[in-house]
Formats: C-alpha cells, structure tokens, sequence
C-alpha cells in the first residue's frame, strides 16, 4: 500500500502523505465496510437485478415502522425498487466538462443549486494549472433528473481527469453544510471512497484537505479516485492519512477550521441486497456497537476542529440510534459544542427536490412538507434527516452540524 502511494505521488505530483498506519475500527469497524451512498450508486449503475434480504427487510419493518410511522411505507416501496433510484452527475471544475453538460441537458437533467456563470459564460471552463492563478470556484455544479434516468460512468482516459462523478445527489448535503471557504483547513475524517472529498474541492480552494481512511483497501480506493479528479498543482492542498478516526483528534488538536465526518453506518440501500441470511444475526450485532463508534469519531473530530470552527456530522442510515441519538450523546458529554440549525439553511431552499424529516421524536414522526412541521427548534438543531420517497428517491442522508464554541 506504501509502494503504491509513493508512486502515485511522482506520478501524480497529489501529496498523498501517509501518517503511521493503524489498525481499523475492530469489530465495529467491519461495519466500515458496509457501502456508503457512493457505493451503492455505483452498484446499481453497473445493472443487474439483486435479491432482497427477507431476513433484514423484516428487521426494518419492525424498526422503522416505529421510528418513521406511516412514512415507513413510503419509504419501504422505494428502498425495494432500485430501478426507481434517481443518480445525480457532479461535474469536475478542473475538467473539460462542456460536452458532459450539454449531454445532460439533451437529456434533461437541471441543476441542483443555482448556477453563477463564469466571466464568458461557461461554467465549467478548466482551471489554469497554477494554483495562484485559480478564480473563485463556481457553486458546486450537480445535475439531477425527475426520473431514473442513467448517465454513463465516466471512462477513463489516460493524462485526463475525468469530468463528472456520479453520487446519490443527498451526499452533498453534508458538504453544503460543512460551507467550507477558500483558505480554510478542512479535514475528512471518514474519506473514503473520495466523493466528498472531491465534492469539498467544487466548492472552494482549501488551503489543505486532509482525507483520512484507516482501511488499507478503501483507500487505496480514495487514492485512486483522487488520482482521476484533481490535478497534479494540488500537490501541497491534499494528504491522504491513515490514522484510527477515533484518536485523530488528540494528534491534531484544534488544527481544522472544518471536519467533515460521514460516519461508518449500517447502509439501509446495501443492507437490503447484500446480506445473505446467515450473516443477519451478525450483521445486526454489528450494528448494535456502531453508536459507540460514532460518538467516538465525532468527539475526535470536536478535538480536531478550532474553536468557533464548525464538524458536519453524516450517515446514510435512518437509525435514529446513529444519527439523532448520537448528536445527543456528544452534545451531553462536550459542552464546548453547540447544534445549528440547518432546517432554513438547507431543508427549506432544497425541499422541491428532497423530502426531509426533522427531530428524533420517533414516537410522532414529522410530516415531510416543510411547511407542516411542527418540531421544536432543538430537533431541528439536532439534525434533518433526508427520506427515499417516490419522485424523490434521495437517500437516506442524515446532517447534522455542531460549532465548538469559541475560548472565552
């Protein structure tokens, strides 16, 4: 593994510095493994019909009939349909990504966010090969279609970045979160495989972007994928680290104006195919000790970040006992952590595209148009959850964001 990123680095001229690697998260961290969105978006791309667990279906049934209520139904239709998963298509700012863009729009595809045009009106225009040189990016450009239309992998061309990078469109909630400004010091504390990572670099030019991953084959995995989108003038902007997410914090104390940290979860999309009944019982078992290693990891990035620096928290789950519950239980034990509110910020601007819930009420679950929610302003400060619903099949992503309060 050592080999290969040394030889990367020459290739490539990418600082893929490598701190003492570590073992993985044990136990628990052989949930790590289980795919993330980015994950499953690519599984499903690549076709192919895939059975479902019965074993786990009849777990989520019991859970999350409780925990969602009658939006559990909803819910349940489009988690079992991946033929109705709709994919979103990032494009890559330092890639010629005009032919890619006018496919999409051939195709109807729309942006996600608002598009700010560049001074000749082509917003996806190379950057010089310099970083001094490079213009303020434009919004992170994401396009998105009603339907589950798919759009090709990108090939491979050699001594060319790839233009565009496929994503279950809820992932970049986190980084729209995370509002990470040019010259700012941002960590990823959970990178792999690499698609927030290259999403952080769409939507500025960070001084430095330290990509962490413990598990030697995701990121390789990450390595690789920041090898085809950023160029070789990124050499002193971006490290790959291997270090245990969970002690990252008391070697970089207050070192990080923003951490992001997509934490190891128990994937609702994969569970559903990827289980065979036999590893039910364990897989589960897992899942149990997976909150343990969430608090942990984002106490660690609490450490890591400086005061009045902000940590986005994310899943991929709908477990209320990994995302709400989590935030809780740090927020109780970190008094130096205060929740924000991302209910105006990103569930009402984006509420035509996503279906969002709020809270950790799991007893009363919340109706899902933003203009019927009643929750309290601590559930929304705790976290919006975004819900897989028919004609917006988006996530599950949940987002949550805390400030380290600043040394008085």
């Amino acid at each position: 593994m050592f080999h290969f990123l040394v030889c990367l680095q020459r290739t490539l001229g990418v600082r893929l510095g490598i701190r003492r690697p570590c073992s993985s998260y044990g136990e628990e961290g052989h949930v790590a493994a289980v795919k993330t969105q980015e994950d499953s978006i690519t599984q499903v791309t690549r076709g192919g019909k895939r059975a479902v667990c019965q074993l786990v279906l009849e777990r989520f049934d019991r859970q999350y009939g409780e925990e969602l209520g009658d939006s559990w139904a909803s819910v349940r239709s489009v988690l079992l349909d991946p033929a109705s998963w709709q994919h979103g298509v990032m494009l890559n700012r330092f890639a010629a990504a005009t032919a890619a863009e006018r496919a999409l729009l051939s195709q109807g595809f729309s942006t996600l966010l608002p598009r700010r045009e560049g001074p000749e009106g082509d917003s996806s225009r190379p950057l010089p090969s310099e970083a001094a040189l490079a213009p303020p990016p434009p919004p992170l450009q994401c396009y998105i279609h009603p339907r589950p239309t798919r759009f090709p992998s990108p090939a491979h061309r050699a001594g060319q970045l790839k233009p565009y990078y496929l994503l279950n469109a809820a992932s970049l909630l986190p980084v729209l979160a995370l509002q990470v400004g040019d010259g700012e010091k941002v960590l990823d504390l959970c990178a792999a495989p690499g698609g927030k990572a290259l999403a952080v670099m769409q939507c500025a030019t960070p001084a430095f972007l330290c990509c962490n991953e413990p598990d030697s084959h995701r990121r390789e995995r990450l390595a690789k994928t920041l090898e085809s989108f950023l160029p070789r003038w990124m050499s002193s902007r971006v490290l790959v680290a291997a270090q245990d997410g969970r002690s990252f914090g008391q070697s970089e104390v207050g070192k990080y104006d923003k951490v992001l940290v997509d934490a190891p979860c128990s994937n609702d999309r994969s569970w559903l195919f990827s289980s065979a009944d036999q590893q039910v019982e364990q897989r589960f078992k897992e899942r149990s000790r997976l909150p343990r290693l969430q608090v942990q990891l984002l106490r660690s990035a609490l450490s890591a970040v400086r005061p009045g620096g902000a940590v986005v928290y994310s899943t991929c789950t709908m477990s209320s006992a990994e995302n709400f519950a989590v935030v809780e239980a740090v927020l109780r034990d970190c008094p130096e952590a205060e929740p924000e509110d991302l209910w105006e910020e990103i569930a009402l601007p984006l509420s035509t595209h996503f279906s969002f819930r709020v809270g950790g009420q799991v007893t009363h679950p919340q109706p899902l148009q933003p203009q019927c929610v009643r929750a309290s302003s601590r559930d929304h400060k705790l976290g919006i959850l975004v819900l897989p619903q028919p004609r917006k099949t988006w996530g599950p992503m949940f987002v949550s964001r805390l400030r380290k309060r600043k040394n008085k």
